[in-house]
């Protein structure tokens, strides 16, 4: 297996790219590539299946969206036929599918290129309808994909380009079990792009099973916890908690009018995360809840609130912990310990992003201590312990 070290930055034309994606790539803010594009996309446009770090805030999406346009093109001039389905992306939620497309028709926009979401959430129909009118990419959750290839209504035997997104979730059993009835249906041996933010034993295990002697791109040390996240955690009480997260947001200046950008808010439940979000606005806070007890079309509304208030804060379960694309995120605050080391690099990552800086609060009781340790070993790092006076 090949190794890529993220070395000096380049330009987008140093990267084989052509000048239509070059264009679209700079109409939308990429004005330089970021390191694991930069070290990515070259194997990729050369054929070859890569690893890629999951980190968000990387560039990643883009970094194995560009080469699959690129290719997608090429096919597009030695053939007339209808569009038929050449790249599949698969992500483990609609969010996060909902957004992989977007950057797919944003950054292909000038290409005759049609890229289609297939995942639950939405409406069947308007998905079959959609996919009758032709389809270059498909950006799916394993459910609802396996549901159309099961029943015969998309072909996958012509897909040359496959990614698997947050791939380390394909050890959970549902998906696991997707990903095994969908094997069969898919073209033998298409190029893969494995991405995932770690790369543990069981996950590297997947990876040499679903690629071909890979380029694995490697992070530079503070890409698996950027350094640029001052990371903190405080041993309290239960019932310390909320009284504490309101001293936090006070002496973080995280307050309406002030111009400091956005947190977000991370609980264990989708009932603690409405609770808090109340607290919060009654405290004076534009707070908003995002939690898997609401729908597809309720948790869109949210984010978009989210992403267009200045100064705004998310109370989110997990789902908010992977891939969500939000800009200008400045604190991140964990009032329940992740569950796992993996999770809480998840979860912080979502500040501190495109080179600007971060800071991360966990709330831990005193008997989560082995857990907050687990946590350090596995990100190598020593998270600053501090007390509610030093806040």
């Amino acid at each position: 297996m090949a190794r890529l070290i993220f070395m000096t930055q380049t330009d987008f034309t140093d990267l084989g790219l052509s000048g239509l994606l070059i264009q679209a790539a700079h109409k939308a803010g990429m004005t330089r590539p970021t390191p694991i594009q930069q070290q990515g996309i070259p194997p990729l446009l050369a054929g070859r299946d890569v690893l890629l770090p999951g980190q968000t805030g990387t560039g990643k999406t883009a970094a194995f969206v560009l080469p699959a346009l690129q290719k997608l093109a090429s096919l597009k001039q030695e053939e007339t036929a209808d569009s038929i389905p050449r790249v599949l992306i698969l992500e483990p939620t609609r969010d996060l599918a909902m957004q992989t497309a977007s950057v797919c028709r944003q950054l292909g926009r000038q290409l005759p290129l049609r890229t289609r979401v297939i995942c639950g959430g939405v409406p069947r129909e308007q998905q079959a309808l959609s996919l009758a009118q032709g389809a270059d990419i498909i950006v799916a959750t394993h459910g609802r994909l396996l549901d159309f290839v099961e029943k015969g209504e998309l072909s996958l035997e012509h897909i040359v380009y496959l990614v698997l997104d947050e791939a380390d979730r394909l050890l959970d059993e549902e998906f696991s079990a997707s990903m095994t009835a969908l094997v069969p249906y898919i073209a033998d041996r298409p190029q893969t792009i494995f991405c995932s933010a770690t790369l543990p034993e069981p996950v590297m295990a997947l990876a040499k099973r679903v690629t071909k002697d890979p380029v694995r791109v490697e992070p530079g040390e503070e890409e698996v916890t950027p350094r640029r996240i001052r990371q903190q955690a405080l041993f309290i009480t239960e019932s310390q908690k909320e009284p504490l997260l309101l001293t936090v947001l006070e002496r973080s200046k995280i307050q309406t009018g002030s111009k400091t950008g956005r947190v977000i808010i991370f609980t264990k439940t989708k009932q603690k995360a409405d609770s808090v979000a109340k607290l919060l606005r009654k405290a004076g806070y534009k707070a908003i809840a995002l939690h898997g007890g609401q729908t597809q079309g309720d948790r869109k509304k949210t984010l978009e609130r989210y992403q267009t208030q200045a100064n705004s804060i998310l109370v989110t379960t997990d789902i908010a912990a992977r891939g969500l694309d939000i800009d200008d995120i400045q604190l991140v605050v964990n009032m329940d310990l992740p569950q796992t080391p993996e999770l809480y690099i998840h979860r912080i990552g979502r500040t501190a992003r495109a080179g600007k800086q971060g800071r991360a609060v966990t709330f831990a009781t005193l008997d989560e201590r082995t857990r907050l340790r687990d946590i350090e070993k596995h990100i190598q790092y020593r998270i600053r312990i501090i007390t509610a006076e030093t806040l």
